[in-house]
């Protein structure tokens, strides 16, 4: 089972870019999707996370310019990201609860976010 992340790129500072990330349409239920990212020697860490009914939760640094949401009928989760910030830079991964008999945790491939100044 793997999970598609796609929307990656170059952008300016002020920018804005929105990733998305798929599940298998074999998939019949998915709880907890999230995204997470990673600069270069830094930490992983939590950007923003959705449940099965759409509530969602920030990372302090970008609560405010990034929204998640999610598509449970394309399996899809989306990470807008608005008024990008140079340390923004990272490589963004998708996560995801997916009922796979059992229930197991699982990560997309990163996707590259290079924001300029």
């Amino acid at each position: 089972v793997q999970l598609q992340a796609s929307g990656g790129g170059l952008v300016q500072a002020g920018g804005s870019l929105k990733l998305s990330c798929a599940a298998p349409g074999s998939i019949v239920a998915i709880n907890r999707m999230a995204w997470y990212r990673q600069a270069p020697g830094k930490r992983r860490e939590m950007v923003a996370v959705i449940d099965s009914v759409g509530i969602a939760n920030y990372g302090d640094s970008v609560r405010g310019r990034f929204t998640i949401s999610r598509d449970n009928a394309k399996n899809t989760v989306y990470l807008q990201m608005n008024n990008l910030k140079v340390e923004d830079t990272g490589v963004y991964y998708c996560n995801a609860d997916l009922r796979t008999d059992p229930w197991r945790n699982y990560w997309g491939q990163g996707t590259q976010v290079t924001v300029s100044s």
